[in-house]
């Protein structure tokens, strides 16, 4: 059997297209693998909401991150890529010194994002986003490690007056700078996904899952794209049935949420697999 990392690098470079659903905790990981998952990432909103805080920049702290994405990659065989935000650090050398510690966790990939977080700039300079990447790349050529490194630029979600544009320019230099998969979230139009991958050297990464983005995994193949992730909205989805379910209770005194529950006794075949006690 191959290693987890080699495995994930294959799945980067075999020229198809895969599906890398995002995960929040240990349980949803070991689900995701059991539907059949080739690879999983995490999901820092996911896991900032199981902890009850808001998926805002420095809410959720890197210590808590780390530790959920530890028991992920600790209780799944398959690839594991961390949902790093900015990796938790301004500076080339926060970025280093924090990367050394997302690969100690056991995942084979993580992703950086050039959002400062500063509502007046709220990207990094170009200069400094790249150094970040180059810090991140550093730190993980330091541990001897294959490992994907994902960039991300975050001009639509910031409203940058030229986001396509932008993105574009960032995205490749990053490329240059070490980043081996390149990711522009907030793009919801077709045309203009084509249109990114083929001004981009590099494989792309695109988010789905998002409301109102009605786009197939077949017009994403045939589009070029290499990896779609879905960031936190299978989280946001399962919260909405814990919403639901409360207010069917509450308001009409019935259960039928229940009907669609998984039993108890296959659960506990499911999180009694061998792998997650060794």
């Amino acid at each position: 059997m191959i290693d987890k990392a080699t495995k994930f690098k294959q799945l980067h470079t075999l020229g198809e297209t895969f599906i890398m659903a995002n995960a929040w905790n240990a349980g949803s990981a070991v689900m995701l693998e059991e539907a059949g998952f080739e690879a999983i990432a995490t999901t820092s909103a996911g896991v900032a909401y199981s902890h009850a805080l808001p998926d805002c920049a420095g809410r959720l702290s890197f210590h808590t991150a780390l530790v959920e994405t530890r028991r992920i990659a600790e209780v799944v065989r398959i690839p594991v890529s961390m949902d790093a935000e900015n990796g938790y650090g301004d500076t080339p050398e926060s970025v280093f010194e924090n990367m050394q510690k997302i690969v100690a966790t056991g995942v084979v990939g993580a992703s950086i994002e050039d959002y400062s977080g500063n509502k007046d700039k709220p990207l990094y300079s170009i200069d400094l986003a790249v150094e970040r990447i180059r810090s991140a790349k550093a730190a993980i050529a330091d541990s001897n490690t294959a490992f994907i490194l994902t960039a991300r630029a975050e001009c639509f979600l910031t409203g940058h007056p030229n986001a396509f544009a932008e993105s574009v320019n960032r995205v490749n230099r990053y490329q240059e700078a070490g980043a081996d998969c390149l990711f522009v979230p907030g793009i919801s139009n077709i045309a203009m996904i084509k249109e990114l991958v083929k001004e981009v050297n590099g494989p792309i990464n695109v988010v789905m899952g998002l409301s109102g983005t009605p786009i197939s995994l077949a017009q994403l193949k045939d589009a070029g794209v290499t990896r779609i992730s879905i960031g936190g909205s299978l989280a946001r989805a399962t919260f909405a049935l814990v919403k639901s379910a409360a207010k069917e209770m509450l308001e009409k005194g019935t259960f039928k949420f229940a009907d669609q529950q998984i039993s108890d006794e296959e659960l506990g075949r499911l999180f009694s697999k061998p792998f997650l006690k060794e």
